[in-house]
């Protein structure tokens, strides 16, 4: 149980003046974007629906609902505010551990902080940080048992977000070194998520990260009161890694730590999809611009796709006419379609409005993926679409390094914009006054005494 430890002693002894210039700058973009999403994911289906049940629920008044307003015990308010982040599919990922990462670490580090009172806004970048990092760490050291599935069937924003939220909130309640290697243990107790949501189109999907944020709260309190909970969590025969998956890296798992975060290596998303479409819409968007190819002209779209992606573009029906928004945003033939008809893959690209557009529908009968064996899955590996029309073939094609990823950034600037737009597709009108204030805020985080504050402007 020696790696749980190291991890705790690290999340616990951690300070401000650990982290560099660049992690502080990467957290900051990662509040102001999470609370962008979360200011457009809360008119979507099943946000509402939590959010009754959560002022069904009642009780104490510790943390803020964004955009719906009132306050609730932590543990549910944060549930809600998680989903409502997650549930665009528009929030940060980090690539190579296959997780959105500050969806579920901003959201709890917020809540406590706004339960707790007083926490200072180096001290919430301190926790956020710790937090993604060993999210992402446990994204990429974990070996997948089934490499044929996306994540091995694993959905491991939640899976591993359960440590990491409760990472944040033991963090942030001040547990001593044993009582958050216990809090620890009974958030593994409850670890799950699973991708079979995408395959069916569910709602569940976007509820995960709020699951794992409120169960962080709870066991972290459950801790605090002397509840204990399994220590051996990593390394052990039944630890999480030998159970739901073939092993992990040791190296990858530790190399660095304290002294690189996984925060700056964070991706930012320009397109409210699964990250994986990303760079088939950088290359669809720039030929189709390029070339003024009109929709009239297109007869058939040919993205060369690797077989992990078949999730994506498999079952045809499902993504051609998607059901509703979660079939739109993995759906590889609908990011296309979007691409040629609007030239554009906004918030209302995927949107029960856009669903219902015969031109869209029309156009993502057109795409048909070609899944190849051979195709490295990879974000930094180039795409390439064969676009047959009645002008001419053309090629879509990307180099690498997608729109939004560490090597092609998108700015606070962006981002800000970003946020703007979000607050236009609010449940509640937000005021530009409150918005800027908001922004200006975080831009300053590391000068809040109370950055629990933050989101008071937004509910």
């Amino acid at each position: 149980m020696q790696i749980t430890y190291k991890f705790v002693d690290h999340i616990i002894g951690t300070k401000f003046e650990d982290l560099g210039g660049d992690v502080v700058d990467s957290v900051k973009k990662q509040v102001l974007d999470t609370l962008a999403t979360a200011l457009g994911g809360g008119s979507c289906e099943g946000i509402r629906e939590v959010y009754e049940i959560v002022k069904d629920w009642g009780g104490k008044k510790e943390s803020s609902i964004i955009n719906f307003g009132g306050k609730f015990p932590a543990p549910n308010a944060v549930m809600v505010n998680a989903a409502m982040a997650h549930a665009l599919d528009y929030d940060d990922t980090h690539e190579v551990a296959r997780i959105h990462c500050a969806v579920v670490s901003v959201p709890i580090a917020l809540a406590v902080a706004e339960a707790v009172g007083g926490v200072s806004g180096k001290e919430l970048i301190t926790a956020i940080a710790l937090g993604v990092d060993f999210h992402c760490r446990m994204g990429m050291a974990a070996k997948i048992a089934r490499p044929n599935v996306l994540q091995g069937g694993w959905h491991f924003t939640t899976m591993f977000g359960y440590l990491a939220a409760t990472a944040v909130a033991g963090r942030l309640y001040g547990l001593d070194r044993e009582k958050l290697i216990n809090a620890l243990g009974i958030a593994y107790h409850q670890t799950s998520g699973n991708l079979q949501c995408i395959s069916e189109g569910a709602l569940t999907k976007r509820m995960g990260p709020g699951l794992a944020a409120r169960a962080g709260i709870l066991s972290a309190q459950m801790a605090s009161r002397g509840i204990t909970g399994a220590k051996d969590i990593i390394e052990s025969e039944i630890g999480i890694f030998k159970l739901y998956h073939a092993g992990y890296d040791e190296v990858t798992l530790l190399e660095g730590l304290g002294k690189k975060f996984a925060s700056t290596g964070t991706s930012f998303k320009p397109y409210p999809c699964c990250r994986i479409n990303h760079p088939f819409l950088d290359g669809m968007l720039k030929v189709v611009i390029d070339n003024d190819i009109r929709p009239e002209d297109v007869i058939e779209i040919v993205p060369e796709t690797p077989t992990v992606a078949a999730l994506l573009c498999e079952p045809v029906e499902a993504k051609t006419k998607p059901k509703n928004i979660v079939d739109s945003q993995f759906s590889l033939p609908w990011s296309l379609a979007c691409a040629v008809v609007r030239r554009k893959a906004g918030l209302d690209e995927y949107s029960n409005e856009a669903i219902k557009d015969p031109a869209l529908i029309d156009m993502a009968l057109r795409v048909k993926p070609h899944l190849d064996d051979s195709i490295v899955a990879s974000l930094e590996t180039p795409v390439k679409i064969a676009v047959k029309t009645k002008r001419g073939d053309f090629t879509a094609t990307t180099s690498g390094h997608v729109l939004g990823s560490p090597e092609n950034s998108l700015s606070l600037d962006f981002l800000e914009d970003k946020f703007m737009n979000c607050a236009a597709h609010a449940i509640k009108p937000l005021t530009q006054k409150d918005m800027k204030k908001v922004v200006s805020s975080i831009r300053n985080l590391e000068r809040a005494e109370d950055a629990g504050a933050v989101i008071k402007p937004l509910c």
